[in-house]
């Protein structure tokens, strides 16, 4: 069955890459990572002093012979690295053409895929949960969002989906991860913040965090961001954007309603105003870029209708994401 998300041109080139760690693994699952913890891998670490009751094939005797004290080699055992992506999938990712979403769970893929062939444990965890969404008509987020009786077997598919995606391993399971990231949909408010804050707390070790969203909650993202950094993840976040948020081509006096709350703001956009804009999208950008920097974490800027060759192969390899 063809894959509807990467082309098998892009996945053979995506099989040659594997993704850096700053932070060497420190998962207690074997897997192809160099890790800090002394195994019995072939990869030479070091020598230390025999004592009673270590085991004698790992004596190193060419060195007895030498100095005639016994000494036992370690070596480096791989470990594998766990693999956290965070998929924004609240109503605000259904903007754009391309959809924001669309392309966010194609980079989720690649990302997944890349870390598949390495042998890494992938977690996909999209945000916020199905019990959580609220309609998108009503104007307050309390009120509960109650599927229509022809979804219920679509979110329950859903529901399956979201589960098979919390833990993966394997090439082998590459089609099925595929699937199951297709079967996602996109609806209700973003908790950005409450997701990050407990996906830090959920994981079991750390290891590399990478989060895909348009960051536009109104709660912001910095106490979840910090949550991940304080955990000790490598975190990575790509920011993906429309191309009418980044640069709007519609002018005039306008009703806009928030696609998330259902708020409604009536406003005149002039000229004028679309340059005040434009500036002040580059300075929300800024100001996420400089927090990032602050705290080690990798920050990327995508539009919806970036080719994702551009952003895979050009952007994230040159800043070592993976090599």
């Amino acid at each position: 069955m063809p894959n509807p998300l990467l082309t098998p041109e892009l996945l053979r080139r995506l099989e040659q890459f594997q993704l850096l760690a700053a932070r060497r693994a420190k998962s207690s699952s074997r897997g192809e990572r160099r890790s800090r913890a002394r195994g019995q891998s072939v990869e030479f670490a070091d020598y230390r002093t025999y004592v009673h009751g270590d085991d004698f094939r790992y004596l190193d005797w060419n060195l007895y012979g030498r100095l005639e004290r016994l000494f036992l080699k370690l070596y480096e055992e791989e470990r594998e690295l766990p693999v956290r992506i965070f998929l924004d999938a609240s109503e605000s990712m259904t903007f754009g053409e391309p959809r924001k979403f669309d392309f966010a769970r194609r980079v989720a893929a690649a990302i997944g895929y890349v870390a598949l062939c390495g042998f890494d444990r992938v977690s996909i965890i999209p945000f916020p949960s199905l019990e959580n969404r609220r309609s998108p008509d009503h104007a307050t987020r309390n009120t509960q969002y109650a599927p229509r009786p022809a979804d219920a077997a679509s979110q329950t598919a859903e529901l399956a989906a979201r589960g098979a995606l919390r833990s993966v391993r394997g090439k082998k399971s590459a089609l099925s991860f595929f699937q199951n990231i297709t079967a996602l949909t996109a609806g209700g408010p973003a908790d950005l913040n409450e997701a990050l804050r407990r996906g830090a707390l959920e994981a079991r070790q750390a290891g590399l965090a990478v989060v895909l969203s348009d960051f536009l909650d109104p709660a912001g993202y910095e106490s979840g961001l910090n949550a991940l950094v304080g955990r000790g993840f490598q975190v990575d976040i790509v920011q993906i954007l429309a191309p009418e948020e980044l640069s709007p081509s519609t002018f005039g006096d306008l009703r806009l309603v928030d696609s998330e709350t259902g708020a409604v703001q009536e406003v005149t956009f002039g000229r004028y105003r679309m340059k005040a804009y434009v500036q002040a999208v580059q300075n929300y950008l800024q100001r996420m870029r400089e927090f990032c920097q602050k705290r080690g974490i990798n920050f990327f800027t995508a539009s919806s209708n970036t080719a994702l060759e551009e952003l895979l192969l050009r952007q994230l390899r040159k800043a070592e994401v993976w090599s």
